[in-house]
C-alpha cells in the first residue's frame, strides 16, 4: 500500500488495514491472549497478543490526545509527556502496563472504539489541515496519524498471523 497523501487515502488505508487486522485478532483464543509468545517490539523480547493490542490502543489514544491538545491550542508533547522519540521501547512498556487490567474482549472493543474516534476526527478535518503543511518537524498531521495507525495495524497483522500459524 502506498503512503497516503490525502484525507481520502488516509481513511482508506486505516479502513483497509484495520479491517484486515480485527478478524485475525478475533481468532486469538482468549486463554492465550496474555501468553508472552509473540516477538516483542524490542529485539530479543517476547510479548503477548494482548500486549500487541495494548500497543496499538496506546498509540491510537495518544494520537487522539495529540489532536485534541492541538485543537485546543495547547502544546503537543511528542511522542508523550515524559518520553523522547528514542524511548519508544519504554513507551511501549507503559502501554502494556496501562491496559494490562483489561480482558482480551475489552481490549479489542476499546481498540475498535479508538479507531472509530480516529476515523471520525480525521473525517471532520479538511485535507489542507492534514496534508497542507508540516505539523511536527517535516511531517504533516496526516503522516503523523498514518505512522501511528495504518502502518502499525499492518505490522501487527503480520505479527499476529505468524503467531496464529505457530500457536493458533
Amino acid at each position: 500500500m502506498s503512503v497516503p497523501a490525502s484525507k481520502a487515502e488516509l481513511l482508506d488505508a486505516i479502513s483497509k488495514t484495520f479491517g484486515k487486522l480485527m478478524p485475525d485478532l478475533a481468532r486469538v483464543p482468549p486463554e492465550h491472549a496474555r501468553t508472552a509468545s509473540l516477538e516483542g517490539h524490542a529485539a530479543g523480547t517476547l510479548m503477548s497478543p494482548a500486549d500487541l493490542v495494548a500497543y496499538l490502543l496506546g498509540w491510537n489514544e495518544l494520537v487522539l490526545k495529540w489532536l485534541d491538545r492541538d485543537d485546543r491550542g495547547e502544546v503537543v508533547e511528542f511522542p508523550e509527556t515524559g518520553f523522547k522519540w528514542n524511548q519508544l521501547g519504554l513507551l511501549a512498556q507503559k502501554f502494556y502496563s496501562d491496559y494490562q487490567h483489561l480482558e482480551w474482549k475489552h481490549l479489542l472493543t476499546r481498540l475498535a472504539a479508538a479507531n472509530a474516534r480516529l476515523v471520525e476526527t480525521i473525517s471532520s478535518r479538511p485535507d489542507d489541515e492534514l496534508y497542507g503543511r508540516p505539523w511536527h518537524g517535516k511531517w504533516t498531521k496526516g503522516r503523523m496519524i498514518q505512522f501511528n495507525t495504518s502502518s502499525p495495524y499492518a505490522n501487527a497483522r503480520a505479527r499476529i498471523r505468524k503467531w496464529l500459524k505457530a500457536y493458533g
